[in-house]
């Protein structure tokens, strides 16, 4: 079967067969993804599914209070709008772009209409890939109650290296500590205890991945279980 070749590089659409894709592609929108754009916020009707082919967007859950902390990782794995596919256009979380990157968007309507006409092979992989996503968010509320600063810094970082062709991460404290629900001095004080081990090094708004084993072997097991559960994904037919 003749897989497509894109030019984007989403995991998703790079899965379907050469005609599932050409279907698909009068539909699909190329769009840049600059830093600190909402594609929708909690509450609102999502207009737009998106495939990241760059850059990494969190999924943001916002307290009363006014705290907020990333509950799910999106990149060049995944679909931003997973809601839509389960049947609800409205959106459970803010979607935010925290690091640049592009996409392929489609209309939300095209999409379930897409998927009702029969686009099987999108489904199927769509499916695979949100159960992929429900363990990470299952995984990333256990670290966030069980696991120390350090810990759920390396693992953050993993995960958004995963979804880079860059060993270089260009990430500011302030918006770490947001991501992770914790005080900026806390991801100062992690950052710089990474640093002296070498396994990163961090300057103003960029965090350099020194040492990727060693820092996989430091992280708490939450990552390995993420992983494992894509890798997993993958291998699926």
């Amino acid at each position: 079967m003749t897989r497509t070749r894109l030019p984007i590089n989403n995991i998703i659409l790079a899965a379907l067969p050469r005609k599932e894709y050409e279907r698909l592609l009068p539909d699909l929108e190329f769009m840049s993804l600059p830093l600190d754009v909402s594609l929708y916020k909690s509450g609102d009707v999502i207009e737009y599914v998106y495939f990241p082919g760059e850059g990494v967007i969190s999924l943001v859950t916002h307290m009363k209070d006014g705290a907020t902390i990333e509950v799910g990782l999106i990149g060049r794995d995944g679909m931003v709008g997973i809601p839509v596919l389960l049947g609800n256009d409205i959106a459970y979380e803010e979607a935010v772009v925290q690091i640049a990157g592009s996409a392929m968007r489609m209309r939300s309507d095209i999409f379930k209409e897409g998927l009702k006409r029969g686009h099987s092979p999108l489904l199927t992989q769509l499916l695979l890939y949100t159960r992929t996503l429900m363990k990470q968010v299952a995984q990333t509320a256990a670290c966030n109650r069980l696991h120390t600063v350090e810990e759920r810094l390396s693992r953050w970082l993993l995960m958004c290296h995963d979804q880079m062709d860059s060993d270089v991460l260009p990430l500011k404290q302030e918006f770490i500590s947001k991501m992770l629900g914790t005080r900026r001095a806390s991801v100062g004080s992690a950052a710089t205890g990474l640093q002296s081990q070498g396994l990163i090094r961090y300057s103003r708004g960029r965090i350099n991945i020194l040492k990727r084993k060693e820092l996989e072997e430091f992280t708490c097991e939450c990552y390995s279980m993420v992983k494992s559960e894509a890798n997993g994904r993958s291998a699926r037919p």
